[in-house]
């Protein structure tokens, strides 16, 4: 892990200190907790206005509160149009001792977005204002919330319930923003329908939180705005900033930080085959894809592949990472299929999920990854355990030529968890200066990495 005593740009002393504490005492749950994205007490929200306000009293789960529950019809509705607003509050801090708990007035969203597929959908969304007076600037934060089930959705566990109870986990990451006056924006970007890893849907819940954000802040598009996430946050970080151009022109993106990012998901299915703690999010995988692409693959599944997309239903990534381990695609499959990359119908799916083959950003990008030493993974290779060095410098060096300003850094020695605290630090740094319209030197120094190539069709 990192010196703990090192300064990490871009943090309040007094925010670091709290970091590290959590760095130190849970590191995992720093980044599959979905409620760590949080800061401490803050101004209350001031009122939006809503096209129809339901008071939020008892905290129920998305699966059975109905404010999840669209109550006219999408296809109408323009993406990023507001559907029903609420004011609720957002857990701080908890005394482990009493159970008390502090918290601040956060408003919710439930808006008109789009899924994978290009359909109607819906997505709800969490706004905190911050204490700073000041000219709106706007964040949105992607959660790596890693979820098959909405007990791990932001937009519920930021309320104290769930998987992500307040704990000092809760406070990291949006905690340095807010002090800097910025409004946080927390999507729940899988959607309604969790929908983990998919690209294009976390990248339009994103855009069109976004978008509802504005309206409800009575803010103009011309609002700049930052894009942040690692991990699972990565995903609709990149690809919202890949997809801006085309689906969210309007929006002024002044720059995007992505850690640990998730660049093509063929690359990264090897690599994690059969190790003992990140095999564990093969089925998890296959049964996102499975329900965001109707794959129909229980045809593909062996008797253990059933069990195992069974086990991970309705699961978060805190229940089922390393529980089982040591687990190979082939185990899940019937013996005519080698691999998930030898059948037919999953080639699509996988190749419309590399970040960067749907657009082009035109905001300045960050990226970051950590770097175990010696190589880790099946093979073994540049990476943090779970995401590939290579995949990501490719990703850098793509951008660069498509003359996207591009910013890359490497951590070494530091596996995909002990990563977050140094790229959190860089990303605020970052957005702090993309903010204040400072110039900064970009493409330099950056390996070349892998070219991500879609994969051949199968016939």
């Amino acid at each position: 892990m990192s010196d703990p005593s090192r300064p990490v740009p871009g943090m309040s002393r007094q925010a670091l200190a709290r970091v590290r504490r959590c760095v130190i005492a849970v590191v995992v749950l720093c980044l599959v907790t979905a409620g760590m994205f949080l800061m401490r007490p803050a101004s209350a929200l001031a009122a939006p206005a809503p096209t129809s306000t339901q008071p939020a009293t008892t905290v129920l789960n998305p699966s059975v509160d109905p404010f999840y529950t669209p109550n006219v019809p999408l296809a109408p509705l323009k993406p990023g149009t507001p559907i029903k607003t609420r004011t609720v509050r957002v857990i701080t801090s908890q005394n482990k001792k009493t159970g008390k708990t502090t918290s601040i007035s956060a408003t919710q969203v439930l808006y008109r977005t789009t899924n994978a597929l290009g359909q109607p959908a819906a997505a709800v969304t969490t706004i905190i204002r911050p204490r700073v007076k000041g000219k709106l600037k706007l964040i949105s934060y992607h959660a790596p919330y890693d979820t098959l089930g909405s007990q791990c959705d932001p937009s519920y566990t930021l309320q104290g319930s769930g998987t992500g109870a307040p704990q000092e986990v809760d406070l990291i990451a949006a905690e340095p923003l807010l002090a800097e006056g910025y409004t946080v924006v927390i999507p729940d970007y899988e959607g309604l329908q969790d929908h983990w890893t998919i690209g294009k849907e976390s990248a339009y819940a994103a855009l069109d939180s976004v978008r509802v954000s504005e309206k409800i802040l009575h803010a103009p598009s011309s609002t700049p705005v930052g894009l942040m996430g690692y991990s699972g946050g990565s995903v609709p970080t990149g690809f919202a900033a890949d997809l801006a151009p085309t689906y969210a022109p309007e929006l002024t993106i002044v720059g995007a930080a992505a850690g640990g990012v998730l660049v093509d998901p063929a690359h990264n299915l090897p690599y994690i085959d059969g190790t003992p703690l990140w095999s564990s999010v093969i089925p998890a995988l296959m049964y996102s894809y499975n329900a965001t692409y109707n794959l129909d693959i229980n045809q593909y599944l062996s008797t253990q592949g059933v069990s195992a997309l069974q086990h991970v239903a309705g699961q978060c990534l805190t229940e089922f990472l390393g529980n089982p381990g040591n687990i190979t695609d082939s185990s899940l499959l019937q013996p005519q299929w080698p691999s998930l990359l030898s059948i037919p119908a999953l080639i699509h799916p996988l190749n419309d999920n590399i970040m960067g083959a749907s657009g082009v950003p035109r905001t300045p990008m960050f990226l970051g990854v950590g770097n175990i030493s010696p190589n880790s993974g099946n093979p073994p290779q540049p990476g943090d355990g779970i995401m590939l060095v290579d995949d990501v410098a490719g990703l850098a060096t793509q951008y660069c030529k498509e003359h996207v300003k591009t910013q890359f850094r490497i951590y070494p020695k530091l596996n995909h968890f002990q990563a977050f605290l140094p790229w959190l630090g860089d990303a605020n740094a970052f957005m702090n200066a993309r903010f204040a319209g400072k110039s900064a030197v970009y493409c330099k120094g950056i390996p070349q990495g892998v070219p991500l190539t879609p994969l051949p069709p199968i016939k």
